[in-house]
C-alpha cells in the first residue's frame, strides 16, 4: 500500500511559477511509475505529466510541454511538478498518482494509488 500526499497548491497570478510536491509512504516508491493529473471545475480529470521509475522516461500533455517539468527524488520518496507561466485555465485540483508498473503512463486507469489532490488557482 502506498499513500500519496500532495502539497504546494496556492493562489497565484497568471504568469507565475509554482512547484507541487507529492510525498509517498513506503519503501517501494523508487519502483513505481508516477504521474500528475488535474481536474478543473466542471471538467474531467486529465493527464498532465508522467515519469518512469528512474526519471529516464518523461512525457507531457501537449498543453503543458515546455512550461511544466516533472521530476522525482527517490531518496526522498517525493515527486515534483514545476509549473511555469501558469494560465488561468490551469486552475484545477492537481493529483499525483502511482502505478506498480515502473513505466510511465498517461492513462488514469493504469494507476493504482492516488493522492487527495492540491488546489491550484491561477488568477488573471
Amino acid at each position: 500500500q502506498v499513500q500519496l500526499v500532495e502539497s504546494g497548491g496556492v493562489l497565484v497570478q497568471a504568469g507565475d511559477s509554482l512547484r507541487l510536491s507529492c510525498s509517498a509512504s513506503g519503501r517501494t516508491f523508487s519502483s513505481y511509475g508516477m504521474g500528475w493529473f488535474r481536474q478543473a471545475p466542471g471538467k474531467e480529470r486529465e493527464f498532465v505529466a508522467t515519469i518512469n521509475w528512474n526519471g529516464g522516461q518523461i512525457y507531457y500533455a501537449v498543453s503543458v510541454k515546455g512550461r511544466f517539468t516533472i521530476s522525482r527524488d527517490n531518496d526522498k520518496n517525493t515527486l515534483y511538478l514545476q509549473m511555469n507561466s501558469l494560465k488561468p485555465e490551469e486552475t484545477a485540483v492537481y493529483y499525483c498518482a502511482a502505478r506498480r508498473d515502473p513505466r510511465p503512463s498517461n492513462a488514469q486507469l493504469e494507476y493504482d494509488y492516488w493522492g487527495q489532490g492540491t488546489q491550484v488557482t491561477v488568477s488573471s
